[in-house]
Parts: structure tokens; C-alpha cells; sequence
């Protein structure tokens, strides 16, 4: 709870510190172009953001009891425009029961959701690529091996996005491992997320965006 409180009271400063990286100002890739404008920064209001916050309280209304996490809303929406952007077949989500959860599962309805508390829950066939990963990287530990497990099971179309980058020295370091290891490709930071694409046709590059 206190670093909690600490974050929300440094993060109008974050973002004042990332300001000249909004909107796809001095990005020269067309898909990285697209991908800020069109995806992250989208404003359009879709068809399923009028009854997923009524979905998010049914959620939370079942796991009464058991530790549950409310995801920002903006992050939500970002999720739900991430999957709608790929289509995954399988989404995988790890960490903390959130409200994320609805808006993951809302934006492809016939995918296979899978969700684990921790990386030795998570049950996937041999081989089976994770097309959507989703990691709250503040309640699933992230080690070398399990960064190592993950990257083997990515597809040119995957996505992973992980919870919580810029949260302290450790998610950071992590963060520097997924950006520079050879099986990923372009890759950007939003200070609240870390979103990671495997698409080795296009440029390997970093983007910092004020999210």
C-alpha cells in the first residue's frame, strides 16, 4: 500500500519527464507510428467499454475474500485495444486476480484465457506458442528462467506485455533483459507497461511513450 501511494504521488513527475515522447513525436517507423497513434492513444469509444466497469464489479463480487487488484482503468482499455489489435488464439495472464481480466477476455471472447497466480501454475501443451501474455510483473516473480521459458514460447505474432516496468531496480533490470535479448523485437515502454512484439522483419528498436 505505501509504495502504492508513493508511485501515484511521483507519477504526474514521470510523466512531465516524458512528455516530449507523446503522441508519435519523432518516431519515424510507420508501424511504430501506427501502433502509438492508432493503439495506445486511441480515444474512440468501442462497443464493450459501455458494460465491462459493470463486469469488473461482478468479477470482484466473486472473488470476495480472496486478494483482489483494480486495475486503472486506462490500462484496461489499453489491454482490451491490444488484444482487439492481434486476435489471439490463447491469452495468458499471470499474477494478481485483477479487473483486467474482463477487459482481456472481452476483446476476443473465443480465445482461450488461461489465467495463473504464479509462472508454475500456468499449463500450457508442449509447444503451444503464448500468442497474449499478460504479466503483472509486481506479484509474479520474474526470474532469469522464467524469462528464459517465456521467450521460448513466443510466435512472430506474439505480444507480452508486462505490469509494472518502472516500479523499482529489479522490474527494471528485467525490463533491460526482455529489451535486449535476441528473441525479441521492437519493444515499448510506458513506464506502467512494457509491451514486447516478436516480428523480426521489422527493425529491432526501443520507444519510450508518455502513457
Amino acid at each position: 500500500m505505501y509504495m502504492s501511494i508513493i508511485r501515484k504521488l511521483k507519477h504526474p513527475f514521470i510523466w512531465l519527464s516524458r512528455f516530449r515522447n507523446r503522441c508519435g513525436y519523432g518516431v519515424h517507423s510507420p508501424f511504430a507510428f501506427n501502433f502509438i497513434t492508432n493503439v495506445i492513444y486511441e480515444r474512440l469509444p468501442y462497443y464493450a467499454y459501455s458494460t465491462l466497469p459493470m463486469q469488473e464489479r461482478e468479477l470482484a463480487r466473486h472473488n470476495k475474500g480472496r486478494m483482489f487488484f483494480w486495475e486503472s482503468r486506462k490500462v484496461s482499455r489499453l489491454l482490451f485495444r491490444l488484444v482487439n489489435m492481434a486476435q489471439p488464439d490463447v491469452i495468458v495472464h499471470v499474477g494478481r486476480r485483477s479487473s483486467a481480466a474482463v477487459y482481456l477476455q472481452a476483446a476476443k471472447t473465443t480465445a482461450t484465457y488461461l489465467y495463473a497466480e504464479s509462472f508454475s501454475e500456468v499449463s500450457l501443451n508442449d509447444g503451444m506458442p503464448i500468442d497474449f501474455l499478460f504479466v503483472d510483473a509486481e506479484a509474479a516473480l520474474l526470474t532469469a528462467q522464467v524469462l528464459d521459458n517465456l521467450l521460448s514460447r513466443h510466435s512472430l505474432q506474439s505480444i507480452y506485455v508486462f505490469r509494472g516496468i518502472g516500479y523499482g531496480k529489479e522490474m527494471k533490470a528485467c525490463w533491460k533483459k526482455l529489451q535486449d535479448d535476441e528473441r525479441t523485437g521492437i519493444t515499448f515502454d510506458l513506464y506502467d507497461l512494457g509491451i514486447v512484439f516478436f516480428d523480426k522483419k521489422k527493425i529491432k528498436q526501443h520507444y519510450t511513450v508518455n502513457f
